[in-house]
């Protein structure tokens, strides 16, 4: 099958068919798939049926793969499995909240770099698209007078504000797990060494340092409204198979909602990050 290489929207993904299973494990496959990272934040391989050991094998060439204490993978310390069935994983409780806007590892210093998604099993009914939007391309688009006021504004993120979207009401029980994972604060504009800016926005966000709440919340609503507008957004409808890739530093993402008996199963690995955030 010859491979082709398509762009979907005007800022964001490329699309690639005819590249499947080991024929991935390649060192000029992954030095292609992290130039097309670079210049478009999403990248997409139809169809792959790539097995565990060839996605950790491939894994392993974009970068350091991060290995999971509780990724539920009965074989494969890297592989996480993503569903809602508890018997399968132990965090399928919280995958609600993966149904807002967000970007993972906000939490920590170095965010992680990459994460890849394959699809073991998809949904029947067809919930469970993957949607992203490109906060690279939402914060070139900012008016100028906009940027210079954003620079220097530093926003709280915690496990917290993303639980608060799914449980507004928790008991005193839930919140107090939700506050035992720690809350970080970072710049608002993240400023890459490259020179690159992005905003760091999504679920996690809770409230801009030095504002009311309120205030802050307008700030940050406002912001992810204008980031996740079409111009910059790209939604993935799942087939059987499917590979993809994505830049977890400048792309936010979520899962549109599934059912808890949904058969959706997705098996990821994440990249470590290479750059605190500054």
């Amino acid at each position: 099958m010859p491979v082709t290489v398509t762009e979907p929207t005007p800022t964001t993904g490329v699309e690639i068919t005819g590249l499947s299973g080991s024929r991935l494990v390649d060192r000029g496959v992954a030095e292609e798939c992290l130039a097309a990272l670079e210049r478009r934040g999403v990248v997409i391989y139809r169809e792959a049926d790539i097995d565990d050991d060839d996605l950790v094998a491939f894994s392993r060439l974009l970068g350091e793969v991060v290995p999971l204490p509780m990724g539920g993978h009965p074989t494969h310390r890297e592989i996480q499995r993503i569903t809602r069935d508890p018997s399968k994983s132990p965090l399928a409780a919280y995958r609600e909240s993966t149904f807002h806007w967000h970007i993972d590892g906000t939490t920590e210093q170095v965010p992680n770099k990459t994460t890849l998604l394959t699809a073991r099993q998809i949904s029947g009914d067809g919930d469970g698209d993957t949607a992203f939007a490109n906060t690279f391309a939402a914060y070139e688009a900012l008016p100028e007078v906009e940027r210079k006021e954003l620079d220097g504004l530093r926003v709280v993120h915690s496990f917290a504000a993303s639980q608060l979207l799914v449980t507004p009401d928790p008991s005193p029980k839930e919140r107090a797990a939700w506050d035992r994972n720690p809350s970080r604060e970072h710049p608002l504009v993240w400023t890459r060494r490259s020179g690159r800016k992005s905003l760091l926005i999504g679920a996690t966000a809770g409230e801009v340092v030095g504002r009311s709440a309120a205030e802050g919340r307008r700030l940050l609503d406002r912001l992810l409204d204008h980031a996740t507008r079409p111009e910059f957004t790209l939604r993935h409808r799942w087939r059987q198979g499917d590979l993809v890739i994505w830049d977890n530093t400048g792309m936010l993402h979520r899962a549109l909602p599934y059912g808890r008996a949904s058969a959706r199963l997705m098996h990821r690995t994440s990249l470590l990050g290479e750059e605190a955030v500054a």
